[in-house]
């Protein structure tokens, strides 16, 4: 996938990524324009989260991860952060903290070292909380949260960060369809509103088409197919890298749905 050099938010050039020396990604090449959403898809254990990890610098990488033209590797930990925010599957939870706590975490790259968060500070996270139908929870312990509560807590924390690119990693898991839904209209609303630039990965490959401007197709660790979703989701290509039996029907706008067939 290549966009036009002045258009570009993001570059991963010849980057390879993965864990103790095994590379799982391998040479991928890709460049977002700025204020994309690009979905990464691809079968289970395809590298899409170690590709996601590798951007935000938490797995061992080669190659290059170019953010604006500048590479990501000359940025401190807290300047990366105010730049990158990233929403993991399976986070960690710390104990003893309520779902506001969890969120305003994602203000602590904008503060100095001993500062306290401000009241500008405090709205932000106010105001994530309310776009994820979270308030309610505000001061809910987040051990006491179910699954599909937690996964919009920790995407939560990652907006409050108001970074220039967000990674998503699988963020609809453990939702049900309306907040699902719900979720993928707030992060298309944030980076159409701010310029945001999205990079997710997504399961579900009619959510991936309905929200991502494209789509990059992963599998066995290199990139496949990239292009718009129309251009990528075909019942021949899944078919060939998910050994699936799949018809692709349309909405009413065009955009393709994947309907499984027996």
């Amino acid at each position: 996938m290549t966009v036009a050099a002045d258009g570009s938010a993001l570059e991963l050039r010849g980057l390879s990524a993965g864990y103790r020396g095994r590379w799982v990604v391998r040479d991928v090449d890709v460049a977002v324009r700025r204020g994309a959403w690009v979905a990464v898809i691809g079968p289970n254990g395809a590298g899409k989260s170690t590709l996601l990890k590798a951007v935000a610098g938490l797995v061992d990488h080669t190659g290059e991860v170019l953010l604006h033209g500048e590479p990501l590797s000359r940025l401190g930990p807290r300047a990366r952060a105010r730049a990158v925010g990233y929403a993991p599957q399976t986070p960690e939870l710390p104990e003893g903290l309520t779902v506001t706590d969890y969120v305003l975490f994602g203000r602590t790259p904008h503060l100095g070292p001993l500062a306290r968060e401000s009241r500008a500070d405090l709205e932000i996270v106010a105001d994530a909380l309310d776009r994820l139908d979270l308030s309610a929870l505000a001061h809910r312990p987040l051990r006491t949260l179910s699954g599909g509560e937690r996964q919009r807590a920790v995407l939560g924390r990652a907006l409050a960060q108001r970074a220039d690119l967000l990674l998503l990693d699988e963020p609809t898991t453990g939702l049900d369809i309306g907040h699902a839904q719900a979720l993928l209209d707030l992060v298309d609303h944030l980076r159409r509103a701010d310029g945001t630039t999205v990079v997710s990965t997504l399961h579900d490959l009619t959510l991936a088409a309905q929200y991502a401007d494209e789509l990059v197709l992963v599998d066995r660790g290199r990139v496949v197919a990239a292009g718009p979703p129309a251009d990528v989701l075909t019942a021949e290509l899944l078919a060939a890298r998910y050994a699936a039996r799949v018809t692709i029907l349309t909405t009413p706008d065009g955009a393709p749905v994947v309907a499984p067939v027996r």
